[in-house]
């Protein structure tokens, strides 16, 4: 052994780097080398304690932060490298949360005493974090306090409003203060659908043959030459049709021109969301998890470990301007110089862009999805390959589609007709949105001009009724909070899962519908916290939350300034609020096994029938509530029933003999026009028969 080489080993500096995943610590130490010891915190070390609020109200609202529990044995062994070390380099997430758990591992460790620095790295290259160790930094406080005030806003209305919900609904529930306004903006949806009342229109088309033609174009009802005319029944239709029978068809006006698509922006985390839920139907909790793995470090053959995309909380757009100059020099040399986009990313300019995150991307664009495809799962490969064509194309020139819109004159009437074809693809020879429109079939019009006949081949009416907005999916409902103002890149996916996961929401079909149980704990929050599950002063929190993190706010004001109230309305909410308990009753039924009476009790997914000789008899059934009102197909009665995942709907109590059922409750009347069911909508009674269209107001 060379002595020489052992004073070396020793005098060597050593450098501890924590971070808070354990899947980054191969990934960096290969990296830093010899001297750098690279350690996972595993999330968060410290927080504020489970069985009690754990802010001191009465001694300016200080938290009572202690060591989370399972994490006595990271800390020791963290504390045991932190004695040898030098330095010490904190390498959180660069976010609001990654700076508290760097300033808890601070206070955990005890490094007041020690060479600390902060670092960030938006991507887990090489590159990246070397240069992260040249700029680092102190811990900053502004975003600690912003985090904090956060983590105490939520413990505060958990802690004080979940017990009243255990009391006056059932055990188990839970508020929080995202989770119960998403909630409110859910079921305020579900109510304007309820109360929707379809109207009727028509519309009436032209199948017309140019001079010379075989295939037919078809135009659609416009109007007049004054301007648009709404057709809003037969009786419309007829009175055109009539007056057009026999008159002549010319074309009027022929617009020849341009139609440019911009290239999209790169993802955010919204938009990621909301893009993954459309194409690759992922959760929002799906697509944040296969994000993380991505971020975290992919195991690359030739290469080893390495953080394909960049960092996955962000709202911002911005793209570095090494990435930009790497993705014109591999557009121009994959697709030639015609499609490299000159124009920067837009910036969001209404609201706070969060920490100067850039948009998320991949970290080497020459990495394409087919070159990693064997080296990640399924769902990674697709996630990737949406974020990578994603960012390509925002790079990209803008389409061009040729466009020729005309307008055709027959009696007093106007009909148009248009037609689109892509004449550059630009962006789109990489990447097409999901929502994207066909290109319209009427490329006869072309050729058309001022002054040509054309001859009706058929025209073609058809009745509609006008549809209610759309059940929330978890894609609008990210967009929906992303526009309020409502929470933050990183709380939209956990929000989502928590209200699914208690119960209040379920989900069929992409759709996102409230149960009963959600129902009842909304209904509960707008009388005794409306303040709560009010969309303005949830988004106006936001903001002060922003301005704490910029440094223009104290965080313990916006803390002084909310608890008081809440805590008056949690003191006149216990006394003043009925219990909404669902109480055990009669269910006017025997028990058929021992011919006990049944009772009426209430479980994790609602209410049903007991034998009420428990534990003796242990008989239990379905409970079905009447309504009062008989089955149009067979005369039994018509009960309130509920899906698997606890949707409301009426139902005949003979199913599956009778396969009756319908969304909204009936009224047991029928409709004077054609003899069906009418429904209950609001003030008002709807036929069931949707071709009827036949509407009165309740009596």
């Amino acid at each position: 052994m060379n002595p020489f080489k052992l004073v070396l080993e020793e005098e060597m500096a050593k450098y501890l780097v924590i971070v808070e995943s354990p899947a980054k610590v191969k990934t960096i130490k290969k990296f830093l080398g010899a001297n750098y010891e690279v350690m996972a915190s595993n999330g968060h070390v410290r927080d504020l304690p489970k069985s009690r609020l754990g802010i001191d109200v009465d001694k300016d609202y200080e938290p009572k932060y202690i060591t989370i529990r399972g994490k006595g044995d990271i800390l020791a062994s963290l504390r045991k490298e932190v004695k040898k070390a030098d330095k010490i380099y904190l390498a959180t997430d660069p976010d609001r949360e990654g700076e508290a758990i760097s300033w808890h591992l601070y206070k955990a460790l005890k490094l007041e005493e020690k060479k600390v620095y902060r670092i960030t790295f938006n991507e887990i290259t090489k590159t990246a974090v070397k240069e992260s160790l040249k700029h680092a930094n102190q811990i900053n406080m502004n975003l600690v306090d912003a985090q904090q005030a956060r983590r105490c806003l939520d413990r505060m209305v958990g802690y004080r409003i979940s017990p009243l919900l255990w009391a006056k609904i059932k055990r188990g529930l839970s508020a929080g203060r995202v989770q119960s306004v998403a909630l409110r903006i859910i079921c305020d949806r579900e109510a304007e659908i309820d109360a929707f009342i379809p109207e009727e229109y028509w519309t009436l088309d032209a199948a017309l043959v140019a001079r010379g033609e075989k295939k037919p174009m078809v135009a659609k009802f416009h109007g007049t030459r004054e301007g648009k005319l709404e057709l809003k029944s037969r009786a419309d239709v007829e009175k055109i049709e009539k007056e057009i029978a026999g008159a002549r068809f010319v074309v009027q006006e022929v617009k020849k021109g341009e139609r440019h698509k911009k290239a999209p922006l790169p993802f955010t985390t919204s938009t990621l969301q909301q893009e993954a839920s459309k194409t690759l139907n992922f959760s929002t909790q799906k697509t944040m998890r296969l994000a993380q793995q991505l971020y975290e470090g992919i195991d690359i053959k030739g290469e080893g470990t390495v953080g394909i995309i960049t960092y996955l909380r962000t709202d911002s757009t911005r793209i570095s301007q090494e990435a930009v100059n790497q993705a014109r020099e591999y557009i121009v040399s994959q697709y030639g110089e015609a499609y490299a986009g000159a124009v920067e990313a837009d910036k969001k300019e209404a609201k706070k862009i969060q920490d100067a995150h850039e948009a998320i991307r991949p970290t080497d664009i020459s990495r394409t999805p087919v070159m990693l495809k064997e080296s990640l799962s399924r769902d990674q490969f697709r996630l990737y390959q949406l974020i990578w064509k994603r960012f390509v194309a925002s790079r990209m020139t803008e389409a061009v589609y040729e466009t020729v819109a005309i307008k055709v004159e027959v009696a007093d009437y106007r009909f148009s007709l248009s037609a689109g074809k892509l004449k550059f693809e630009g962006f789109r020879s990489v990447y097409i949105q999901d929502e994207e429109e066909k290109e319209n079939s009427n490329l006869l019009v072309k050729h058309l001009e001022k002054g040509d006949e054309l001859t009706l081949s058929e025209l073609t009416s058809k009745q509609h009724f006008t549809q209610p907005v759309p059940h929330y999916t978890e894609a609008s409902l990210v967009s929906a909070l992303e526009e309020l103002g409502i929470g933050r890149p990183s709380t939209y996916a956990p929000t989502i899962s928590t209200i699914l996961a208690r119960r209040y929401v379920v989900k069929e079909n992409k759709n996102l519908y409230v149960t009963e149980l959600g129902e009842v704990v909304n209904q509960m929050m707008k009388e005794a916290f409306p303040s709560i599950v009010d969309v303005h002063f949830t988004a106006n929190m936001e903001m002060l939350l922003d301005g704490v993190e910029d440094g223009a706010v104290n965080w313990k004001t916006i803390i002084e300034n909310f608890y008081p109230d809440l805590e008056e309305a949690v003191q006149r909410a216990e006394k003043e609020l009925e219990e909404v308990e669902i109480k055990e009753e009669y269910s006017g039924e025997d028990c058929e096994l021992c011919g006990r009476p049944m009772y009426i009790k209430y479980g994790p997914h609602g209410r049903f029938q007991a034998c009420s000789g428990f534990p003796q008899c242990r008989n239990t059934k379905p409970y079905y509530e009447k309504i009062g009102t008989e089955c149009p197909k067979c005369g039994k009665d018509i009960v309130l029933k509920k899906t698997k995942k606890g949707r409301k709907y009426y139902g005949c109590i003979d199913n599956p003999e009778c396969d009756f059922m319908v969304w909204q409750k009936p009224s047991g009347l029928k409709c004077e026009k054609c003899g069906s069911i009418l429904l209950e909508k609001g003030q008002k009674l709807v036929c069931a028969n949707e071709n009827c269209g036949n509407i009165l107001d309740k009596k």
